[in-house]
């Protein structure tokens, strides 16, 4: 009798301290999603604080991803060499170390370091975060559960993100929204060290370092050139050098990949159709989804006069709407149809939405203009994002399942970035070219300004729609594959598509 008690006992301890466990992984995944969205309500009064122009204003969202995005790969890779464990937790001290930099920044260069630090950081974080909830769940009850929890967290960090990006930006200021992941990423170190548990890393893992490098310099010097064509011109030297420089590297890059020892994406990755297929869909349409998340925080705030707080709990019904296209149609539908059968109308509603925020003018009300677009777009997203991760992680061998999880986040990223950098570009440069043909004299510039903005906000927004309608071609030619049959993407999938 006592023999089973003991056993009992410490097979209680033993769920225990997973399931703690899962609290630790949850709130670090939580954070990097979260630090995304509240730095997008912050935006306008970070840009005001450190004399920012509207060009250069999206590389506090861009340093961000494009690091995050461009070192992903890596950071999974070096989680395979030095442990997972010890890489979560060096992970979550840089990420803070970088947040508190960031809320001290002076200057708006000091902002962006900070960001790109803080992308870095998140790229050796989220990989051997999943990898952790992967290794201690491994019954399949269990496991369901635990991406439920995680998931569930992940998916409401955008909501949680907008909400308290505006309560901090309006009742303390702009800074406190990085210096609040300081708290949760000392919590969370602590955590890991007392609960995770880990094997040693792998003595034969290798890094591709000039994979690493050519990679990320081809796409910030792609990024870089479309950020420069707002105040240079799409014909300056400058950038099409910086154009050519990005092509010549990611050539580059990928001819590397098939001759690397330990390549960061092996090639026979992006073999399959229907893998690249999703691997491009989500590209362009987290090209378009980034686009909105930058203009209506500012046209919310700068337009129509909103308050930091007022303008996250706005954006509150898209969230809820991709977490039931995603949770409620998707994964139900998902064993029944095809996946482009979800991800091609997802992306009609994307590109209707957007279509529908073109009309814009200053004057424009949130619940009839605004709230709509807001709904269908949300649903796109959610009918989109979960059929991709599903797809694109369907029949993968083992030793594939990490790197393909990776490039499939890599490609959010790096839409994320291309997206944020070419529509701010487009926008600013139309709103610029409005005022100069509109404006006839300084008492017509109250008028005309706020009106030049929004015509370079639906210029944007409708090159972002067109955009998504390219994604929803690229699902409908490219994804000709049937329902997966395998559980485990589907539940991976429900945690990523606010990120």
């Amino acid at each position: 009798m006592s023999v089973t008690h003991t056993g009992e006992s410490s097979s209680q301890e033993t769920d225990r301290h997973r399931w703690w466990a899962l609290v630790v992984i949850a709130l670090a995944q939580l954070m990097v999603v979260l630090d995304a969205t509240i730095v997008n309500i912050a935006l306008p009064s970070a840009q005001h604080a450190l004399h920012m122009s509207d060009g250069n204003r999206q590389w506090v969202i861009t340093a961000y991803s494009l690091a995050f995005g461009g070192l992903l790969l890596l950071g999974g890779r070096i989680a395979d060499l030095v442990g997972r464990k010890r890489t979560f937790v060096v992970g979550l001290a840089g990420f803070a170390a970088a947040s508190a930099f960031g809320g001290a920044a002076t200057s708006s260069g000091m902002l962006y370091g900070a960001r790109a630090l803080q992308g870095a950081f998140a790229a050796a974080l989220a990989p051997s975060a999943l990898s952790l909830l992967t290794t201690t769940f491994t019954r399949p009850g269990e496991r369901g559960k635990a991406f439920g929890v995680y998931g569930a967290l992940a998916a409401s960090g955008s909501a949680i993100g907008f909400i308290v990006g505006g309560v901090l930006t309006e009742f303390l200021n702009w800074r406190w929204c990085l210096y609040v992941n300081v708290p949760i990423a000392v919590v969370t170190v602590l955590g890991a060290l007392a609960l995770l548990r880990d094997r040693p890393g792998r003595t034969d893992a290798r890094l591709d370092m000039p994979g690493a490098a050519l990679g990320c310099g081809g796409l910030v010097a792609v990024v870089y050139g479309f950020s420069e064509a707002q105040p240079r011109g799409w014909t300056d030297p400058v950038v099409l050098g910086l154009f050519a420089l990005g092509t010549a590297l990611l050539l580059a890059f990928a001819w590397w990949q098939g001759r690397a020892p330990v390549p960061l994406l092996p090639p026979h990755v992006l073999r399959d159709r229907n893998r690249a297929g999703c691997f491009l869909t989500m590209l362009l349409a987290v090209v378009g989804m980034f686009g909105l998340f930058l203009f209506m925080t500012y046209y919310l705030q700068e337009i129509l006069g909103y308050s930091p707080l007022r303008a996250g709990l706005a954006f509150l019904p898209m969230t809820a709407a991709i977490i039931t296209g995603s949770t409620q149609i998707s994964a139900r539908l998902l064993r029944h149809v095809p996946p482009r059968a979800l991800m091609v109308p997802g992306m009609l509603l994307a590109a209707g939405a957007l279509l529908l925020l073109t009309r814009l003018t200053v004057d424009s009300h949130y619940a009839s203009e605004v709230l709509p677009a807001l709904v269908l777009m949300g649903l796109g997203m959610g009918l989109t994002f979960m059929p991709v991760f599903a797809t694109a992680t369907a029949g993968v061998a083992p030793q594939d399942s990490g790197v393909t999880s990776a490039t499939v986040n890599t490609s959010q990223q790096v839409g994320g970035s291309i997206g944020t950098a070419l529509l701010n570009t487009l926008a600013t440069t139309s709103s610029a070219a409005y005022v100069t043909a509109h404006l006839h004299g300084g008492a017509e510039r109250a008028r005309v300004v706020p009106e030049g903005i929004v015509h370079g906000y639906t210029v944007a927004i409708w090159w972002a729609a067109a955009v998504m309608l390219l994604a929803g071609l690229v699902a409908g030619l490219m994804v000709t594959g049937r329902a997966p049959k395998h559980g485990a993407p589907a539940e991976t999938s429900v945690r990523e598509p606010v990120a």
